[in-house]
């Protein structure tokens, strides 16, 4: 079961004009962006974990970033990243495998040989289900809307002893969810698709993962959401 305080007050966005925090002494920060999927996943992997008062969370205005952040933390001037033993952590799937590894609470990757191999194979092709719902969205040739969720389907049908991708909930989870949670109500809205017909594991699996407060305290307002994929449809 997930710990720690789910109504902690968030911080305000450092921007361009914000001073650095007192980097490397020795305070554990997430540096993030709330409207981040990417950032979003190591926030959730924070939370369920309940380490909300162990690893502070540090807002980044990614539309306008301060200079320090590419100077003195992420080279790449990208979020997510955590400060952790005087060093820096970046990219997102690596942090939610590094805080689940260094940090107490609930363990989030199984023992399971057989679903550590299935883990892995699922965390790989985030990118590639991102990609292909993107190329959907765009309407380029030979794409449709239904075939990456018919695999994320299969998929949550491989283990039966929950509703999860591994059975129970874990860092998959995790890695799906900040996307889907944009997608399904894009798609609903805009292409009138609802990505849950027909696929009756995911219907379970979004009922059960909006149990989990350590993903639903993460949620962002759904019309943000909507205009965040607009805009970057028209971006690539």
């Amino acid at each position: 079961m997930a710990l720690g305080n789910f109504h902690e007050v968030i911080p305000p966005a450092l921007d361009s004009t914000s001073d650095p925090p007192a980097l490397f002494d020795g305070t554990k920060r997430l540096y993030t962006a709330l409207l981040c999927p990417f950032a979003q996943r190591v926030w959730i992997t924070r939370n369920y974990k309940g380490l909300q008062e162990e690893i502070k969370l540090v807002p980044i205005d990614l539309k306008n970033r301060p200079a320090w952040y590419k100077e003195k933390v992420n080279p790449a001037n990208k979020v997510p990243a955590l400060e952790h033993n005087s060093q820096i952590i970046p990219e997102s799937l690596d942090l939610i495998k590094y805080i689940d590894s260094n940090f107490e609470g609930p363990a989030l990757y199984p023992d399971d040989p057989k679903k550590r191999e299935f883990a892995e194979e699922l965390l790989s092709y985030t990118d590639t289900f991102n990609a292909a719902v993107f190329r959907s969205l765009r309407g380029d040739a030979g794409t449709d809307f239904g075939a990456p969720f018919d695999y994320l389907e299969t998929a949550l049908s491989m283990f039966d002893d929950g509703p999860f991708f591994l059975g129970q909930f874990s860092l998959v989870d995790i890695a799906y969810v900040p996307f889907i949670e944009r997608f399904q109500p894009f798609l609903l809205e805009v292409k009138n698709y609802d990505i849950t017909v027909g696929r009756p594991k995911m219907v379970a699996w979004v009922e059960e993962i909006n149990k989990i407060d350590g993903y639903t305290h993460t949620k962002c307002d759904r019309q943000q959401l909507l205009d965040q994929i607009k805009e970057k449809i028209s971006l690539v």
